[in-house]
């Protein structure tokens, strides 16, 4: 049973927060259909544009079922071209 929360509920310590550098311009559906995409991943907990600075993307994940590159890999399968920055 615990097994069963703790994959549903994922414990805070796991959780990192990265930043991810996009270099295309994209619109609104652009960004929105990426964020999307990303929030429905396993192991990517959300995903946000900085507002004001739509080539900057905070991207919260579970460090046990993924890593940084693997974020920006899903970032990338998207034909977007980006890099990472860093942890926040």
């Amino acid at each position: 049973m615990a097994e069963a929360a703790a994959s549903i509920f994922p414990r805070p310590g796991n959780n990192v927060e990265i930043l991810v550098h996009v270099d295309e311009t994209l619109d609104q559906w652009q960004r929105q259909e990426l964020v999307s995409f990303l929030e429905s991943s396993e192991g990517i907990e959300s995903a946000e544009f900085c507002p004001l600075r739509y080539h900057l993307m905070l991207v919260q994940y579970d460090r046990e079922r993924m890593n940084s590159r693997e974020v920006l890999g899903r970032v990338q399968s998207r034909n977007v071209h980006a890099e990472l920055i860093g942890p926040m």
